[in-house]
């Protein structure tokens, strides 16, 4: 199995992929969405918008240059991590830009393919990761994030013009988006799903699903999706093409109220269900957890490296968003623990 580090579009330069070089990681997740800014800090992310979405094109050539970019600091492209909201902002929505949205979709995914991506993760959710709240819950007073359905307003309605916790359109409001019952939600996959795996089947490129961050039944008036280790098992019968996978986030299971994490991600594993590995670490569950150290949250995380070594898995583990270290450079940081912690159990867990 791999390493690899997740960057977000404003750091996709040359400073990031030497520090990624030099904590001796091989691969890279790229956001290319326009959220957070080139200093991230983790958000409280009940906030009313994270801005406004990009509208750049993803072609082969705008990929080409991305994989050159990082090659020359040997380090290759794991994934690409969520479309853009305004190319599919009304799949998610089904609205009447649906069908053309779809379309452009299959042709990122053609370009990626021929570009040679591997790999597009995503999150199919209307109301995106909300409800955060940010605080010192980890280690020493060390600032992350955490949930707690009890504190805020989970029925808050979403404002037209924004969709997964972005603005699609300059102005929100003041009309407000209809409620997306279970049923819906689950419909608009189904056609999702069916409508581009056979062009990623075509092109080579797996599409791997984040579960919902939080995973719970309902927030914002709208239904969520991969909210249960069940759940994902449901968005596999859909389609059994091998291109549907998972963008498994460990936290993500952690919080579910259901299933075993060590006998889901066996599960997974050994079907060659995952894409790649968000690799971090909670205390909780639903409706109340917080995000922790890789070293001090309530997964095992040597137990889950020796069961996928078992399992014989050969993909790209990346840490995901971590606490952040009291220090001038608290984000790079915190990636540079939770990296060496992983690079220690792959090389000590048998």
């Amino acid at each position: 199995m791999e390493i690899g580090l997740g960057l977000y579009r404003q750091m996709l330069n040359k400073e990031h992929y030497q520090f990624a070089q030099q904590l001796g990681v091989t691969h890279i997740v790229a956001h290319l969405e326009d959220y957070f800014s080139a200093n991230p800090q983790l958000a409280n992310n009940n906030d009313d918008s994270w801005g406004m979405g990009q509208n750049d094109d993803w072609t082969e050539d705008f990929f080409k240059t991305l994989i050159n970019d990082m090659a020359a600091y040997n380090l290759k492209l794991a994934a690409i991590e969520n479309f853009a909201v305004r190319h599919w902002h009304d799949v998610l929505l089904d609205g009447p830009r649906r069908d053309e949205q779809i379309e452009h979709i299959k042709r990122i995914i053609r370009a990626a393919g021929k570009a040679g991506v591997p790999c597009i993760g995503y999150n199919f959710s209307v109301t995106g990761v909300w409800g955060w709240i940010r605080g010192p819950f980890a280690r020493g007073g060390a600032m992350s994030v955490g949930f707690d359905k009890n504190a805020i307003d989970s029925d808050k309605p979403i404002p037209v013009g924004q969709v997964w916790n972005m603005a699609y359109k300059d102005k929100l409001g003041p009309d407000l988006q209809s409620p997306v019952s279970n049923m819906q939600i689950w419909d608009r996959y189904t056609r999702f799903l069916n409508d581009i795996l056979p062009v990623a089947e075509e092109a080579g490129v797996i599409i791997a699903a984040h579960p919902d961050d939080p995973p719970v039944d309902a927030l914002r008036l709208s239904a969520k999706l991969i909210n249960s280790h069940d759940a994902y098992r449901r968005a596999f019968e859909i389609n059994s093409s091998k291109y549907n996978t998972a963008e498994l986030c460990l936290g993500c299971l952690q919080e579910m109220s259901d299933g075993n994490i060590y006998a889901t991600v066996e599960e997974f594993a050994k079907n060659d269900r995952i894409g790649y590995i968000h690799f971090r670490n909670v205390k909780g569950k639903i409706p109340n957890y917080h995000e922790v150290f890789i070293d001090e949250g309530d997964i095992d995380m040597a137990r889950i490296i020796k069961i996928l070594k078992e399992c014989n898995y050969q993909g790209v583990l990346i840490p995901d968003h971590t606490p952040e270290l009291e220090c001038a450079a608290p984000w790079h940081a915190g990636k540079s623990f939770a990296i060496g912690y992983m690079k220690a159990l792959i090389e000590q867990v048998k």
